[in-house]
């Protein structure tokens, strides 16, 4: 089991300013490597004097909350900036929480749920995704591209994102105002549903739609791999959503900065089925 952090700052989407938000960074990490394994860390850049929460553990497997504990207090123990971290392995029912409801910006993490909205949608109405769909759903997952994202934020609009976030109870997850889609709030708790979602059965989201999801996730160009999946156990295989320090958007997007990654990961499983596109 690796624990892996990565700080990085939201992408915005519609190309606007920042409102004030320059010089903050804020990202998430979402990981399930191994049999099943689930975490998600979310960094802030905050005064250094911030006081940090206790990490809790717990786990059916004798003494490895403890060891997560420990581990985890001391990979935080230098670290500049506010942490959030959620863990969940399935296998031996081992959670860890640190800020589990505190909200940060999404950046491009907010992309998953974008198609996951997408998907759901078109379950509901019977229908596949069009060849226009599709294009804008392997632009937005696989290259980070935002103009994509933001066509089918549009699309969907606020009230279909709002219904599948209801429907998946990511009930802490705020979406982005103004077609702002970077600045969607989120926490690692409502990331964690979300990765189940995408990594079990489940009546919110079909086996194909699950699938697709993933297949895309695990074709992201190398340019926007980075982060989280580089910590993978041996043997381990992944799949990649990233969100990147960003600097002040040009029109139409926003211009790469500083290398600050962070990525979600998630291992085949029996549950994981082959995907085809819905």
């Amino acid at each position: 089991m690796t624990l892996r952090i990565s700080r990085t700052g939201p992408e915005l989407g519609s190309g606007r300013a920042r409102h004030g938000r320059t010089g903050r960074t804020r990202g998430l990490v979402a990981t399930a490597l191994g049999a099943g394994i689930l975490l998600t860390g979310v960094a802030a850049a905050t005064p250094a004097a911030a006081a940090t929460p206790t990490v809790a553990c717990t786990s059916a497997k004798a003494g490895l909350a403890a060891k997560l504990k420990k581990d985890i207090t001391a990979a935080l123990a230098t670290r500049k900036g506010t942490v959030a971290v959620g863990l969940y392995d399935r296998s031996t029912n081992t959670t860890c929480t640190l800020r589990a409801s505190t909200a940060f910006d999404s950046a491009s993490i907010v992309k998953v749920t974008v198609l996951s909205a997408l998907l759901w949608d078109a379950q509901k109405h019977g229908r596949t995704l069009t060849s226009r769909e599709k294009t804008l759903a392997t632009a937005m997952i696989t290259k980070s591209d935002n103009a994509s994202t933001s066509t089918l934020w549009k699309q969907l609009g606020l009230t279909k994102i709002r219904a599948f976030l209801t429907a998946a109870r990511m009930t802490q997850t705020k979406p982005g105002a103004n077609n702002y889609w970077g600045l969607t709030q989120i926490t690692v708790t409502d990331e964690q549903k979300l990765l189940k979602l995408l990594t079990a059965r489940n009546t919110v989201l079909t086996d194909t739609s699950r699938a697709y999801v993933n297949t895309l996730m695990a074709k992201v160009i190398s340019s926007q791999r980075w982060g989280t999946p580089t910590g993978g156990p041996p043997g381990s295989t992944g799949t990649s959503r990233t969100a990147g320090s960003r600097a002040p958007p040009t029109a139409g997007g926003c211009t790469a900065s500083a290398p600050s990654r962070a990525a979600a990961t998630t291992t085949p499983s029996p549950s994981s089925p082959t995907a085809t596109a819905p």
